[in-house]
């Protein structure tokens, strides 16, 4: 299969545009989605087996998740279990619908195994986004890995304004998800950067988890439960930067932290075809992006002393790559491009390989290899 996609499905693919397939492919994954036969078959084909792992308070059946920015509308959610992802992580979902930037704002660098995107946070908005969850729960077809939510910022909204923003999107998608994930290194919103500063992050954080606590009570949840509230940070960020995130997870609470999102830095490449795409804006995900990614995951789990989860994103198009973020320190990993470029067959292929992995290492379970590469 994998054969398959890479010679003969991905040059038909790669001849059209970026965007257009992207929203065909999610059109007929969520028709699928809605048959318990074709999600079977769907099962079949790519399922992957079990690679269990505990972390964030949920329990993961294998450590291969899908990134933040695939299903921006939960138009397709069953699927992506039956695909063999043990997590997904939809949107970003704003607070107000929003078309995002200008077409085109899409482009792939073939020889670079590299996507530029500018999106800027397309999506229905986070009654839509709610909506759509809700529709997947009356039908019976909610998928049996934990759920993600991805919250970015309404362009629309002023920065000063942003954690009003931020926390109307936890509060009407709270019942919906298990873990949310807050969005503030996104190159493609203009200035959301700077919400990666301390004090702004601080004052986000801090009124998500007032609202966090204040809908676990609603919920009447157990005493002192709250969701998972993790934090994506940007690879362009210096180790200082970074540092100030991580003093914060106490005091906000953090769950966790998601690195990297996509990068504004462009590889050196002796491509020209490559260099003309690179001078595209936007931000920059796939293999150039794997050293870097793996760079800040090292060092999150060790300013974090390996207490902290981490999710490894950024340029995984293999088990090698998959095996690197989690030695280096990520407890799960997510995958975007590297699908768009090896196929829907890649999470399965991942994890039986990392079974492999952890057999011939003499590990008994995913969490032993787990910053393995610091313990050498």
């Amino acid at each position: 299969m994998s054969w398959f996609y890479r010679h003969l499905v991905r040059p038909v693919l790669f001849t059209q545009d970026p965007e257009e397939v992207h929203e065909r492919t999610l059109r007929w994954l969520g028709w699928c989605a809605r048959s318990r036969f074709l999600l079977g078959a769907m099962r079949l084909a790519w399922g992957a087996p079990s690679l269990p792992i505990e972390t964030l308070g949920l329990r993961f059946p294998n450590p291969v998740g899908l990134a933040a920015g695939m299903d921006k509308a939960a138009q397709a959610l069953p699927a992506w279990a039956a695909m063999g992802f043990g997590h997904c992580e939809l949107g970003a979902v704003t607070r107000h619908a929003q078309p995002g930037n200008p077409k085109p704002r899409v482009f792939r660098v073939p020889p670079e195994g590299a996507i530029i995107n500018r999106m800027g946070f397309n999506n229905p908005g986070a009654e839509a986004f709610a909506a759509a969850l809700e529709a997947w729960r009356q039908r019976g077809l909610w998928p049996p890995h934990p759920v993600g939510v991805n919250l970015g910022k309404s362009r629309i909204t002023p920065l000063e304004e942003a954690a009003e923003d931020y926390v109307f999107s936890l509060r009407r998608l709270w019942g919906l998800a298990d873990f949310f994930v807050v969005n503030v290194s996104s190159p493609n919103t203009p200035n959301l950067r700077r919400l990666q500063d301390k004090a702004a992050l601080r004052d986000i954080l801090t009124a998500l988890q007032h609202a966090n606590a204040d809908m676990a009570a609603e919920h009447q949840a157990p005493p002192g439960f709250l969701k998972p509230l993790l934090v994506k940070v940007a690879p362009d960020l210096e180790f200082e930067a970074l540092d100030e995130i991580v003093e914060l997870v106490g005091p906000c609470r953090i769950a966790g932290l998601v690195a990297t999102n996509t990068t504004i830095e462009r590889p050196a490449s002796r491509s020209i075809r490559a260099m003309d795409v690179y001078a595209e804006s936007g931000g920059l995900s796939g293999r150039p992006l794997r050293e870097r990614s793996t760079r800040v995951v090292a060092h999150l789990y060790r300013q974090t002393d390996g207490r902290l989860p981490i999710i490894g994103v950024g340029g995984i198009f293999s088990a090698r790559d998959a095996w690197e973020k989690i030695t280096a320190g990520a407890r799960l990993v997510q995958l975007y491009t590297g699908l768009v470029f090896e196929g829907p067959g890649l999470p399965r292929r991942i994890v039986r390989r990392l079974r492999r992995y952890l057999r011939e290492a003499g590990l008994r379970n995913l969490r032993e290899a787990v910053g393995l590469a610091h313990r050498r």
